[in-house]
């Protein structure tokens, strides 16, 4: 019996290193393209059938880097693919695997925290309207969203994370729940641009490979509901991206304004476009 659950640990350990190995520098070569937003389709495509696991972020009582490549959820996919490509168009020496990893968990941290910081729960980015401005003004990437057909600007007020507390463990702490509120009402205040569901046919010919599709929210309180890469295939636009319903990493059969009409919680996309380094900024959410 000992020797049993000893092999089982050594299983279960197996398993849990290897969900945190990234994939082979000479995977990421043949992932890789000349622009960052081709790379980081490659890169995405690197993870198709990989489970989608929710709350992967939250299973320690203190916040850290978790690094997980086993398993995503939908935001945890695109922070991954974007972190693994920055890190592959930053590193020198291609081949050094040590150094892609050091410049990877660099860059998710970077992209992942307000200001690239780990200073507690509240310091993520849990609201994509906020990842979206911080990464926007750590010029990553660019908000397209009012260059595109048929925007329209509006604002939204959030509250879904201090209405929903049993969903966030965290947010018991009255400390935390506060930052949380203050976020809240800050964000509420801001107005942005968003290219509503019906509009969206129109829009599409507007959106490049590579850019990232974040999908609005229907209902009240809640800013954007899911995300992903925008990828053509056939002449249409499809979203790669970790599918809750699917339960892995997919490209949609369906193109993306087809995905958006068919689904009651969607209102519509917002779009953020990897910004080239030494560019200025053409657009903006404000």
């Amino acid at each position: 019996m000992h020797n049993y659950y000893l092999f089982l640990f050594q299983i279960l350990w197996a398993s849990a290193v290897m969900a945190q190995t990234l994939p082979e520098p000479r995977e990421l070569a043949s992932a890789s393209g000349p622009t960052v937003s081709e790379t980081v389709i490659g890169v995405g495509r690197l993870f198709l059938g990989k489970p989608y696991v929710p709350h992967t972020l939250d299973k320690s009582d203190t916040e850290q880097l978790v690094v997980n490549v086993g398993e995503f959820d939908c935001t945890t996919f695109v922070e991954t693919a974007m972190a693994l490509t920055l890190a592959w168009h930053e590193v020198a020496d291609k081949k050094n695997g040590p150094q892609i990893e050091t410049l990877f968990r660099k860059q998710l941290t970077r992209i992942r925290y307000r200001n690239g910081q780990i200073d507690g729960y509240a310091s993520r980015l849990h609201y994509f309207s906020e990842w979206l401005r911080d990464n926007e003004r750590k010029g990553i990437l660019q908000d397209v969203t009012s260059l595109l057909t048929g925007h329209v600007r509006v604002s939204k007020p959030l509250s879904y994370m201090t209405a929903k507390t049993h969903k966030y463990p965290a947010l018991q702490n009255p400390a935390v729940y506060k930052q949380i509120a203050q976020i809240e009402t800050a964000l509420s205040q801001e107005r942005f641009a968003f290219v509503p569901k019906k509009n969206l046919r129109q829009a599409e010919n507007n959106l490049r490979d590579g850019d990232i599709i974040m999908l609005t929210a229907s209902r009240p309180g809640l800013d954007m509901k899911h995300c992903g890469f925008a990828v053509w295939q056939n002449g249409r636009v499809h979203l790669l991206h970790a599918s809750s319903d699917l339960g892995r990493v997919v490209l949609t059969s369906q193109p993306l304004t087809e995905y958006v009409l068919a689904n009651r919680w969607l209102s519509g996309i917002r779009v953020a476009r990897f910004k080239p380094a030494g560019s200025p900024l053409t657009a903006s959410a404000e």
